[in-house]
């Protein structure tokens, strides 16, 4: 089986699968949602809108700004994280084309 960096794998699907890794966890999913819906840099109150610890919290925002979908910028003692609009923009723009890509047919098929 080829590795992740084999030739055949174009770079965009490596940045698909590596930003739908960090989506694949619900809170990370709910995170994207409250920053998106927020449209504005959030600092603590993330927290107070998640049935999650700080410090679990803070390991999510840090998958999702490891692959961009979040930035964070310092304010004193704090971090305020929001929404990369054109992160989320690629994701929804490689999302569609794998699916583009894709021949579903909907005919019944003698499969499995």
């Amino acid at each position: 089986m080829p590795s992740a960096t084999h030739p055949n794998f174009t770079e965009t699907d490596r940045r698909l699968a590596q930003t739908l890794k960090a989506l694949a966890h619900p809170a990370r999913l709910a995170i994207v949602r409250l920053l998106a819906d927020r449209d504005e840099c959030v600092c603590g109150e993330i927290v107070d809108d998640l049935p999650l610890a700080q410090s679990t919290v803070s390991q999510h925002l840090k998958a999702l700004k490891e692959v961009g979908l979040v930035q964070g910028t310092v304010e004193g003692r704090s971090t305020c994280y929001c929404i990369a609009p054109e992160a989320l923009a690629a994701l929804k723009t490689d999302v569609d084309g794998l699916f583009d890509g894709l021949s579903l047919s909907t005919t019944d098929q003698n499969c499995c």
